[in-house]
């Protein structure tokens, strides 16, 4: 027996050199709590938790918890606020952010996405409530739309990208082109699930618990993580006309997108579904084989759309779509003609889809970002939302004289209005001070090196607003100083102050959103 001492003396120097950097570099004495098996900080974990979507951010966190339930994560916040020697805690789901937002440095990042195999995502129907489904903060919207359309069921609204998990969406708002008609995905939720900063498990809803339910919702994970949701459905329509129209003139592009939302009530049957816009610009590799600006339009027609791009610098394109089933297959044709009745969209510049209601909700593919072979690229983008009444100083001073003049911006351009009477004040989210406003995505790419760029022509859009007296918010926001924050959040900056308090008083969550952790 004596001469196998050496082989197992050799192996367990082997794991303790294997183990002993988890357990030494990890925050003080997570080694000895239960969920240490589920704390990881290989280089694998460390390097999917340090970056994010927008690659333009790096932060090393100490250790990665991939939990086995969401007991894992109440431990791990509990000992955080129990232990002598602070760390932060970042839930991290898709980890879709483009600055940091889902990174904690130095600290613990939880990879929600871990909890997956739960599978929890149940549909159900109350009296008081109508048809549900109890989804977990870990879930993806994908999964959820599979999950209900099994039962003839969907919720109402979506995201234009539905590969994001539910407490990722509902931690920042949730928009897309049903927003004007719905709401935001948080005006969206009967109830939650959530662990709070001080680690404590609370269910909560506009009944229950009411101040911590508005808090999160819209809260960039200031006050807790969300472990569950429950979302409101409604019976899934089966297919959807699907319309792009061209503008030359801004004026009309942004009256008839006014026009097309003010008439909308939830409940009209002869209502618009979505309705969002984009920018086809004279820019980049125009007319080249895979052209996103082209592939919604037919092939004969693109040699007449480039011409008119190269034309006028910028084309503004109004995209609706209208749901339907069986009952209104007889109907639909018809009731989108009394909605464009009176439009003023360049003539013979109308293009109409049939499509599955999963096709168009899916419509922007999931598999890109997993794909090895892709090289990485930066994601530089800036999210505003535009007051109505300064949209057109907006598209004069930004899009005319700052976007086309540098002549850079090559990626998506989103550009859609929203009723304000959809949003609900009592939740953290913010948004303009006016009845109806816009939503501006400038959603660049890049190379990894190559997105500075963009970032300057970010800064000097926003400079233009602030000269310009524009009141722009900040969707997704990235601010720096607390300043900053409390100019964001404007009136509810002190109940946000309150809230952090109440449900995070040692700010522990969140730190990469830099709002009480600006260093």
């Amino acid at each position: 027996m004596a001469e196998n001492f050496p082989i197992i003396a050799y192996f367990m120097v082997i794991i303790f050199i294997y183990i002993s950097p988890l357990i030494m570099s990890s925050p003080p004495k997570l080694q000895n709590l239960p969920i240490s098996t589920t704390l990881r900080n290989d280089p694998d974990a460390i390097n999917q938790a340090s970056s994010d979507y927008g690659n333009i951010v790096k932060e090393i966190p100490a250790a990665v918890l991939y939990p086995s339930s969401i007991n894992d994560i109440a431990s791990l916040i509990k000992f955080a606020n129990n232990n002598s020697s602070h760390f932060n805690i970042a839930a991290a789901g898709q980890s879709h952010s483009v600055r940091g937002q889902a990174m904690a440095r130095d600290g613990v990042v939880v990879n929600m996405r871990a909890l997956e195999e739960r599978g929890n995502i149940v549909v159900s129907w109350s009296p008081s409530l109508g048809f549900f489904a109890d989804v977990g903060g870990e879930q993806l919207w994908g999964d959820v739309l599979r999950a209900t359309l099994e039962h003839g069921l969907s919720p109402v609204s979506w995201t234009d990208y539905v590969y994001l998990t539910v407490g990722g969406t509902l931690s920042n708002a949730g928009i897309s082109g049903q927003t004007f008609r719905f709401g935001p995905q948080i005006n969206n939720v009967f109830e939650m699930d959530v662990i709070t900063g001080t680690g404590d498990f609370v269910t909560c809803s506009p009944e229950k618990n009411t101040n911590l339910f508005y808090a999160v919702l819209g809260g960039l994970g200031q006050f807790g993580i969300i472990t569950r949701a429950r979302i409101p459905l409604e019976p899934s329509p089966k297919r959807v006309k699907w319309v792009r129209m061209l503008y030359n003139d801004f004026s009309a592009f942004a009256r008839d997108q006014q026009r097309l939302i003010s008439t909308n009530g939830r409940k009209q049957s002869n209502a618009l579904n979505y309705l969002e816009g984009q920018l086809l610009m004279n820019q980049g590799s125009l007319g080249s084989p895979g052209d996103w600006r082209l592939s919604f339009f037919p092939s004969n027609d693109h040699s007449r759309i480039i011409s008119l791009i190269k034309k006028y610098g910028i084309i503004y394109c109004l995209e609706v779509a209208k749901y339907y089933d069986d009952h209104t297959l007889e109907s639909v044709d018809e009731e989108l003609q009394v909605l464009f009745e009176g439009l003023s969209f360049i003539t013979g510049y109308m293009f109409e889809k049939d499509v599955s209601y999963v096709d168009f909700i899916s419509r922007v593919g999931g598999n890109e970002d997993d794909d090895d072979d892709q090289p990485k690229l930066a994601q530089p983008w800036l999210n505003l939302f535009v007051p109505k009444s300064q949209i057109s100083d907006f598209n004069y001073g930004v899009l005319m004289d700052i976007v086309l003049k540098r002549n850079i911006t090559t990626g998506l351009v989103l550009f859609y209005p929203m009723n304000r009477n959809k949003w609900d004040d009592r939740m953290t989210a913010v948004t303009p001070d006016e009845d109806v406003f816009y939503t501006i995505g400038f959603l660049h790419s890049s190379g990894l090196d190559e997105w500075e760029p963009f970032d300057a022509q970010n800064k000097d859009i926003l400079q233009f607003c602030y000269d310009a007296g524009i009141k722009v918010k900040q969707y997704l926001p990235n601010h720096k100083t607390k300043e900053e924050w409390e100019k964001h959040f404007g009136i509810k900056w002190r109940t946000v102050l309150e809230r952090k308090a109440l449900f995070d008083p040692k700010m522990i969550l969140s730190p990469g959103q830099r709002i009480f952790n600006n260093s």
